[in-house]
């Protein structure tokens, strides 16, 4: 029997923690009878997630992502579990790990903008942490026998990175909507007070660029209000301080969203606005699509491969034009048709593609 370990660290973070959890669900599905999975979970998580099939195991690993813990203790962990292969599902990894793998990478934001926690640093520690990811990011993304992305857009940029000479180990797979979210029943009793508004849902991280979109919406004129829904934390306080500064009452922080009131908003939300600068996916574009929400987005690559025409776009980078798209989808509301693009994106299918992955590379033995 072949033992398959994946990297489920990140199970309860936002992002790669959905991914994760729709990765596990699905697998779970499977009737697997030659395979036995290895989870490898923070003690955070541990003791609240469990497996129903038996050729499912749970390991506790106390080792975060991007600690000293995690390259030298992590791959002490794994070799003891002899692993026929492993799956890292971060662009973080043990790089004393020299068995075979296959690594996910979601996507090259933090090559490209400051992200996460490490941005609120100084200079020199920022640049130092910055030096210490881009080694280890080299290694995983060489070392790996295969590597997953989310889209076309991130097989390409990694290319134009680290050479065409990856390019036939990089597999595209399109992510989905969230298992979790599928049958949950809104909220309606957030009806009595909220109205008549737009949202964005995600991470406040920088390059999420969310400080341009209060300023924008601030200077939308229509009677309409904007709720910012995300996790609480360092960056969640630091928009909570942008919207003060930009003196608009029409801005709302709703932190930590369950998912029944995520739900509702999405149900009933004029539109998302996601203004980001970098992504891998858009899980909330997705999720907004399957609730039939109209998309106001970055004009960005990833965004145009994703739903196309299908959403009204503006340069992240000007404020002016931010605040003109708004006030045309206000005006003039477009129609979109999200149909197709709901069979296209799924979870499901991601996780029966990385099934085929893992059977092929150790077929490849």
């Amino acid at each position: 029997m072949k033992k398959i370990g994946i990297d489920a660290r990140l199970y309860s973070q936002t992002g790669v923690g959905t991914y994760l959890k729709n990765l596990i669900y699905y697998l779970e599905k499977k009737e697997l009878k030659n395979e036995l999975f290895y989870i490898y979970l923070l003690p955070s998580d541990y003791d609240s997630v469990f497996f129903t099939n038996k050729n499912i195991i749970k390991r506790k690993v106390n080792f975060r992502w991007h600690s000293l813990g995690e390259q030298l203790g992590f791959p002490i962990k794994l070799y003891q579990d002899q692993l026929d292969l492993m799956h890292f599902t971060y662009f973080s990894y043990p790089v004393f790990y020299l068995r075979k793998f296959i690594a996910t990478v979601h996507d090259v934001t933090p090559l490209l903008f400051k992200t996460g926690k490490a941005s609120t640093k100084n200079q020199f520690i920022y640049k130092i942490k910055h030096l210490f990811f881009r080694i280890i990011l080299w290694c995983q993304i060489n070392r790996a026998v295969k590597i997953i992305t989310p889209t076309e857009t991130v097989k390409n940029q990694l290319e134009n990175i680290y050479g065409k000479k990856i390019s036939e180990k990089i597999i595209p797979i399109y992510e989905g909507v969230n298992y979790q979210i599928k049958d949950v029943v809104e909220n309606s009793k957030l009806a009595k007070k909220y109205h008549n508004f737009f949202i964005y849902v995600g991470n406040f991280y920088p390059h999420k660029n969310v400080e341009k979109l209060i300023q924008a919406f601030s200077k939308v004129k229509a009677d309409t209000r904007l709720l910012l829904l995300g996790p609480k934390g360092y960056f969640s306080d630091k928009i909570l301080r942008c919207i003060d500064t930009s003196k608009s009452n029409k801005i709302e922080l709703f932190t930590n969203p369950k998912l029944n009131e995520l739900v509702f908003f999405y149900k009933n939300a004029k539109a998302l606005i996601h203004p980001s600068l970098s992504e891998g996916f858009g899980l909330p574009l997705i999720e907004a699509a399957y609730f039939n929400c109209p998309i106001i987005a970055s004009e960005i690559v990833v965004f145009k491969e994703l739903l196309g025409k299908n959403y009204l776009s503006f340069n992240p980078n000007n404020v002016e034009d931010i605040t003109d798209k708004i006030n045309k989808f206000i005006k003039n509301k477009p129609k979109f048709d999200y149909k197709n693009l709901i069979n296209k994106y799924s979870f499901e299918k991601m996780a029966e593609k990385t099934i085929e992955i893992y059977k092929n590379v150790l077929d490849d033995n």
